[in-house]
């Protein structure tokens, strides 16, 4: 079996991102995948994390331990159209639904063809999945062990946001946010969810 093609220079930038963040990962030299953990705030609370090397690319993937039940074709449905909601309008990147075994993940992708890219790429990539996760599992997980509807999982998922942003808009300019009623209803118009 012959050794799958990556590019070296472009793992020595991913290990020296990992490696200057302190991170605990493994490297599959005959794969080129790195394999490492991280916790989130969320109630998923650790993500699997795969970097995919390639000769010209970087794929990364921010896995959840907790997958939807691929024998339950409803709750699968609800768990699909979360995801195709959610996936409407990201910037960078995309939740995948596994319908095989059920597993949700979340997918990032670098062009390399040419360049190398900086560690600072290498980082966005890896927490665009944790921050992304952050905001969205706890609709996941009310879909899986709750049995909620898509547009109500999603409805909590962006009305907890909504609420941490205006926190953090209350605290920064020292007011209660009261005279700025328009802010709330505003955040979430391009997303998934009903405006």
């Amino acid at each position: 079996m012959s050794k799958y093609e990556y590019s070296n220079e472009i793992v020595d930038v991913v290990k020296k991102f990992l490696a200057d963040d302190d991170w605990n990962y493994f490297f599959d030299e005959e794969t080129g995948l790195f394999h490492f953990g991280l916790r989130i705030r969320s109630k998923i609370q650790k993500l699997n994390y795969v970097i995919d090397v390639h000769e010209d690319e970087i794929v990364t993937y921010g896995i959840s331990p907790v997958a939807a039940d691929s024998d339950d074709p409803e709750m699968m449905r609800r768990m699909a159209e979360f995801i195709c909601r959610v996936n409407y309008g990201l910037k960078n990147g995309c939740f995948e639904l596994d319908f095989e075994d059920g597993e949700i993940r979340f997918r990032s992708f670098i062009d390399c063809k040419g360049l190398l890219p900086s560690m600072e790429v290498v980082k966005n990539s890896v927490g665009c999945a944790a921050i992304t996760f952050e905001l969205y599992a706890s609709g996941m997980v009310d879909i899986i062990f709750g049995g909620a509807s898509a547009r109500d999982a999603i409805a909590r998922c962006e009305e907890a946001t909504a609420e941490k942003i205006c926190s953090v808009l209350e605290e920064a300019l020292g007011g209660d946010g009261s005279d700025q009623p328009h802010v709330r209803m505003d955040l979430f118009e391009a997303e998934g969810g009903e405006a």
